[in-house]
């Protein structure tokens, strides 16, 4: 790609993504304008990572490294995809490079709850509901946990393709970005994924409980 090609993708992402021209205010060192960014990111980057890797702390200081590694790049910072694509190419490196420096995958039990002392990070099914009695809202936690064992037991690929997919509403080209892998391979790993998580949810699902699985 052109020099001139490089500067039109940058003016429609600039033009169609809001983080987009927040990087450019922390480019340009505009004040506050990263703290919005970290404010936008932070409870979403812990709760992908911690997803991924399994355990709350780690997730958090993977977290802020992620936006340590943005904050450095600032000054040569030129638009090339969605912000958030960036953002979240760097934070699957770090969990990847993370996860085998240690050579271990997700400390994730099979009772739903991770192997650290950290309160486990909430999903969509944990949010309360004033709408919901105590005892529905238990049931939802509990099957939040169920589809939580069952990320586990996904690579660390597909469980990354369908975090961003389920909790980023991120395109097959978008996580391709991320991943490095065509829309095509995106496309066939996450229905592997799905596969495997409704082999493992089936006895859940036949009893008429529905998780909140991945569409």
């Amino acid at each position: 790609m052109s020099h001139g090609e490089l500067d039109v993708l940058g003016r429609q992402l600039e033009a169609r993504d809001p983080d987009v021209r927040l990087m450019l205010q922390v480019r340009d060192g505009v004040p506050g304008a990263f703290e919005q960014l970290v404010q936008r990111y932070q409870d979403r980057l812990v709760g992908i990572l911690f997803h991924l890797i399994g355990s709350r702390e780690e997730a958090e200081d993977l977290s802020q490294e992620v936006m340590l590694r943005i904050y450095k790049a600032r000054k040569g910072y030129r638009p090339r995809a969605r912000f958030s694509t960036w953002l979240f190419t760097i934070a699957n490196n770090l969990a990847l490079n993370h996860l085998r420096s240690k050579g271990r995958h997700p400390s994730i039990s099979m009772s739903g709850g991770s192997t650290s002392s950290q309160t486990a990070a909430p999903s969509p099914g944990q949010i309360p509901s004033k709408d919901i009695t105590a005892s529905a809202q238990l049931r939802k936690i509990e099957l939040s946990e169920i589809v939580r064992d069952a990320l586990a037991v996904l690579g660390e690929d597909q469980r990354m393709a369908v975090l961003l997919n389920k909790f980023e509403d991120m395109s097959y080209a978008e996580i391709g970005g991320v991943m490095n892998r065509s829309p095509a391979a995106v496309k066939s790993l996450l229905a592997r994924a799905r596969n495997e998580l409704r082999e493992k949810l089936e006895p859940y699902l036949s009893a008429g409980e529905r998780p909140p699985m991945p569409d």
